[in-house]
């Protein structure tokens, strides 16, 4: 009865006319449909690769994090010494863990340091030696403690002039970051190590000031006082002061990841809300036609 009235107050054009909009509307949103659900495909893939970007950064960031955490590449006294560092709060960490480098230093960094980039660093004097005796009755070894409050630095002498010549960068405890207490500290490690682009400038200011300054090149080549020269291809399996960099770098990147993934997946669901919505449409268009 009801379809009997509507058709006798319209004409026949009229209700073609209707159906006809209706079938466009319809096409309209399928193709819609379609487009949206590309949209959600391509973003599905996309999430699909960052996440295994993601995977594959956490595990190596959780790798670094469990080598750092060990003290893997230190000598065994060293690693004992670290066992304890939760419980005896004078330790402040070894040489590594207190300074931070750029990539373009690191080898040059290291070799200014030498041995004394696993110095063990302490609050005092105290602490040292209860943990020498540590060793010492366990057997375990020796090691080198650097207790803040006996190191002493008083600066270089006519440094200023060191610094405009040919090839210089700088001294080494300029080039690296750290935490203020530690200054002195620094300056006693690396104060005295000036770092030049190439070996080529670093003779040639080792012969202008007679073999008086220690020298270091980017490339890892060291010049010292006296004459002695030392250099070759260079291997650092341990990377001991590129870890903390690594890690910063690599938290960094699992963060980036993360938000990244994250505002995909948010941008999956507005896609695929908006699909069911294109599809209670068409059913609510349908039932018109």
């Amino acid at each position: 009865v009801i379809i009997e009235e509507y058709i006798n107050g319209h004409s026949l054009k009229e209700i073609l006319d209707e159906i006809e909009g209706y079938n466009s509307k319809i096409n309209t949103i399928q193709s819609s449909i379609i487009n949206t659900q590309k949209e959600i495909d391509k973003i599905t893939k996309e999430i699909n690769q960052y996440q295994l970007i993601l995977h594959s950064e956490k595990s190596r960031l959780s790798s670094l994090k469990n080598l750092t955490e060990r003290y893997e590449g230190y000598g065994n006294s060293i690693r004992k010494i670290m066992d304890l560092k939760e419980k005896e709060k004078g330790i402040l960490g070894v040489v590594a863990d207190i300074i931070k480098v750029d990539k373009k230093y690191e080898v040059a960094i290291e070799i200014a340091l030498g041995a004394s980039i696993q110095n063990i660093v302490t609050d005092n004097e105290e602490t040292a030696k209860k943990l020498i005796n540590y060793l010492k009755k366990n057997k375990y070894g020796r090691a080198t403690f650097l207790p803040l409050t006996s190191i002493q630095y008083k600066g270089n002498k006519g440094s200023s002039q060191l610094l405009k010549e040919k090839g210089v960068i700088g001294f080494a405890d300029s080039l690296v970051k750290f935490d203020d207490k530690y200054s002195n500290l620094v300056g006693y490690l690396l104060g005295r190590n000036l770092l030049v682009d190439h070996i080529d400038n670093a003779i040639l200011l080792s012969r202008k000031y007679k073999q008086s300054i220690r020298i270091v090149t980017l490339d890892g080549e060291l010049l010292n006082p006296g004459g002695s020269m030392s250099g070759g291809a260079y291997k650092n399996s341990s990377n001991l002061l590129g870890r903390r960099r690594e890690i910063i770098e690599l938290e960094k990147t699992v963060k980036e990841l993360s938000d990244k993934n994250q505002q995909l997946l948010e941008e999956k669901e507005k896609k695929k809300k908006s699909k069911d919505d294109l599809r209670s449409q068409l059913e609510s268009i349908k039932t018109k036609v």
